[in-house]
């Protein structure tokens, strides 16, 4: 009998409705939705006569609705912040099983592009800005990603943009010149995710391949070699990665099986999370498990959450970074405490910031600058909330600051604000949660040695 029972009894025998399809991927353009998908290879006791598709966002409940009958089917989100999309198949006996796929702080639509902080903010000038400013004039944007001294962002149509310092080729645009605005990277439309470090970038394509580009120390490229590159190369031929996080020494990043992989510096400090401090120049599987969702490279340190929830950290230990109550640097993953509602960690300099399913913030590590959010400048070695409020929504860890988005859409920041680090308009260190300016449309933030964000929605 199908694994799915359920619909319509006739005579002695429950016809079943069909199993669930599975959601291969998620295009968004301005002011739809692309749901790709596959027919569950169990329809139930009848044939799959349509699919119900259904965006949900995810601060405000609201929904909308499509039906088709062959992938993709196209939806338009309610307007908002990130959604998650749910699926269902239909026989002559009802809708079969539901089916859940988080898009990722994927953007409905696009949104305008915003960054402060010293040097190369995009604004075509080299001048230091201590609060936000626009980053041209056009809402197409859907991702971002702030290095230390590169930026990069990926627009609704899938293209890939950088700028900034671009040292060892950083940038990708087959260059070493540094630019001051936005360059697109080729003319490929087929990027989906990108994360800049301090001297290297990496980007996975809507393919499901996995490319990275610049400084090659350490082999945090991937490519079995210690050569620096100035556009982007693949790594390997494999079509199933599915996140990468740039750290500034080492790389991470996620599969599709739930596999987790890096490469780059391990020595002395294990931050490659394999159990060895040994450099390797190719991906490398941290264990046999495959159960890793999301994945955050520091600069000696790792992070990542599974899927059960629960939290992990490896690395150089300094200022208790990790949050496992010791100093003592990790080769291996080690859980930070036994709970099972984390929802996303971001890994910096020398600390951390994670968020709960509860809507509380925490953050750990050196607490120098007021980087922790927590009222002083203690460094802290396991987790401590920022504030008593439940309505965050996710945190990113800067190099000695940090910010946040709110689920009103506010935006805050504490920790350094010299040269307009923190974006507050002043340079004066914050060490508990100061909004930045007064708007409340903010939908991503990306702190780093200044930060990028997305405002407002098309």
């Amino acid at each position: 009998m199908p694994r799915n029972p359920g619909g319509t009894v006739s005579g002695f025998k429950l016809l079943s409705t069909p199993d669930a399809p599975t959601i291969t991927g998620v295009t968004t353009s301005i002011g739809s939705a692309s749901v790709a998908f596959t027919a569950p290879s169990d329809t139930g006791d009848g044939a799959i006569t349509s699919y119900v598709v259904t965006a949900v966002d995810e601060s405000s409940g609201a929904s909308t609705g499509g039906t088709g009958t062959s992938s993709p089917i196209t939806v338009s989100p309610p307007a908002g912040g990130t959604f998650k999309i749910r699926m269902q198949a239909l026989n002559p006996y009802g809708p079969g099983r539901l089916t859940e796929y988080d898009t990722g702080n994927v953007i409905y639509g696009g949104a305008e592009l915003w960054a402060w902080g010293p040097g190369s903010v995009g604004d075509n000038t080299t001048i230091n800005r201590s609060s936000p400013v626009q980053i041209g004039s056009l809402a197409t944007w859907q991702s971002v990603s702030s290095g230390v001294y590169h930026k990069a962002a990926i627009k609704t149509d899938n293209t890939l943009w950088t700028w900034g310092y671009n040292g060892n080729g950083r940038l990708g645009d087959g260059t070493t010149v540094s630019k001051s605005s936005p360059v697109q990277i080729g003319a490929l439309t087929n990027w989906s995710q990108v994360s800049a470090a301090e001297t290297h970038t990496a980007a996975v394509k809507t393919t499901g391949t996995l490319w990275t580009w610049g400084g090659g120390s350490s082999g945090k490229l991937g490519h079995s070699n210690v050569v620096s590159l100035s556009s982007p190369v693949q790594v390997g031929a494999l079509t199933n990665w599915a996140q990468v996080a740039a750290g500034d020494q080492h790389t991470a990043a996620v599969k599709t099986d739930g596999t987790l992989w890096t490469w780059g510096e391990s020595n002395p400090h294990g931050q490659l999370g394999n159990g060895y401090a040994i450099n390797r120049s190719s991906p490398v599987q941290v264990g046999a498990l495959t159960t890793w969702s999301q994945v955050s490279a520091g600069r000696l340190h790792t992070a990542s959450i599974k899927t059960d929830g629960t939290l992990w950290t490896w690395g150089y230990n300094a200022g208790g970074r990790l949050g496992d109550n010791t100093v003592v640097s990790r080769s291996s993953p080690v859980q930070i405490g036994a709970l099972t509602n984390w929802a996303q960690v971001s890994a910096s300099y020398v600390h951390t910031v994670a968020s709960k399913t509860d809507g509380t913030l925490w953050a750990w590590g050196a607490g120098a600058s007021g980087r922790l959010g927590d009222g002083t400048v203690a460094n802290k070695s396991s987790p401590v909330q920022v504030g008593a409020l439940t309505t965050w929504s996710y945190g990113s860890a800067g190099r000695s600051s940090t910010h946040a988005l709110k689920t009103d859409g506010t935006l805050w920041g504490w920790g350094a604000a010299g040269s307009g680090l923190l974006g507050d308009n002043t340079d004066v260190n914050k060490s508990s949660p100061v909004q930045i300016g007064s708007l409340s449309d903010w939908l991503v933030v990306s702190s780093n040695r200044g930060a990028l964000a997305l405002y407002g929605v098309v």
